[in-house]
């Protein structure tokens, strides 16, 4: 009978141990699998997901841009957190460095503070400016080099019209022929022959007389 006790002893004994073992394997393990923050980062977004924290204590986390904005200011979450809707990033044409702080209220050892970085999407970045075509030579109004002008010919001045008489300046001396010379003519033989017929009459008296 001692001896069945004694086996049944160490039996119970064995029992307690594994028991304690493991529970003390469950409690050791139960912190790998809480706190757990899980996050994404595309070219446009950032999604977050934060699981298995303490419920009794208060946790805190925040989304930022390194040297921008924030894209969730500093809230504070229970047990669980996860974005309803993706976080927008803005637009950018080089890649951005995204950061997560997670603060856990329980322990500071189960807080995060990481960073990840957001790639270039395709539709942001820039196309080329097109550049205006130049042309390669101005254009010229002047006649090439090579080509003389030919010499453009001078109007001759017109010969100036001979003057008309003016109506209102002297009349020019008459010269040998004239309109008036055959009406002299004609007195001055009016004159001759009456001249004539006196002296032919006054002869003829003289002559009645002797």
């Amino acid at each position: 009978m001692t001896i069945r006790r004694r086996s049944w002893r160490g039996a119970g004994a064995f029992a307690a141990a594994a028991v304690v073992g493991l529970a003390g394997g469950v409690l050791s393990a139960s912190p790998a699998a809480a706190h757990t923050p899980t996050w994404a980062v595309t070219c446009s977004d950032v999604t977050l997901n934060l699981t298995a924290y303490s419920g009794d204590a208060t946790n805190e986390v925040t989304v930022s841009v390194v040297g921008g904005d924030d894209l969730l200011a500093t809230t504070q979450f229970g047990r669980d957190f996860s974005t309803k809707a993706p976080l927008q990033l803005p637009k950018h044409d080089k890649e951005l460095t995204v950061r997560l702080v997670v603060k856990a209220g329980d322990d500071d050892k189960y807080s995060v503070d990481d960073t990840k970085t957001a790639p270039v999407c395709e539709d942001d970045t820039p196309s080329p400016t097109p550049t205006e075509a130049t042309p390669s030579e101005t254009p010229s109004t002047e006649p090439p080099a090579s080509e003389t002008p030919a010499p453009s010919k001078t109007p001759t001045e017109a010969a100036p019209a001979p003057a008309e008489p003016s109506s209102s300046g002297p009349d020019l001396a008459e010269t040998g022929s004239s309109s008036a010379t055959p009406v002299i003519g004609g007195a001055a033989a009016a004159v001759l022959l009456a001249g004539g017929g006196i002296l032919w009459s006054v002869r003829k008296r003289r002559t009645a007389q002797h």
